[in-house]
């Protein structure tokens, strides 16, 4: 995959200033972030400084490295395997209705004063 994926990225080879980093474990810590969840910060050492990452992944999605890569690829997916599991669906936690919200009472006196009085 790697070598399908390669030529798609920007040269290693930088202008001036210290040499870059190789391109394969910054991808491979942009997806271990995406795949994750986790905040930039959180990226473990083994894939280098955090803001070297995070700095490649955003001038890359930037000038649009990312798109031309999905559009490459978009023609050999393999969906197969893929399934879509909806069985868990969690909501934020404001969106329980908890204290400060909406309730039944108030709902219900909203509607008592909306209503037309009948004669």
């Amino acid at each position: 995959m790697w070598a399908r994926l390669e030529p798609l990225l920007p040269s290693e080879q930088g202008g001036m200033g210290r040499p870059r980093l190789d391109n394969r474990p910054i991808v491979e810590a942009i997806l271990w972030k995406h795949r994750t969840g986790a905040p930039w910060r959180d990226l473990p050492e083994s894939f280098g400084p955090w803001n070297t990452v995070f700095t490649r992944f955003n001038r890359w999605n930037r000038s649009g490295v990312w798109q031309r890569v999905l559009e490459a690829l978009r023609g050999e997916a393999d969906c197969e395997w893929v399934m879509v599991d909806g069985t868990v669906i969690r909501a934020h936690q404001h969106a329980a209705g908890a204290k400060g919200g909406p309730t039944s009472k108030g709902l219900a006196a909203r509607a008592a004063v909306s209503r037309p009085k009948s004669t």
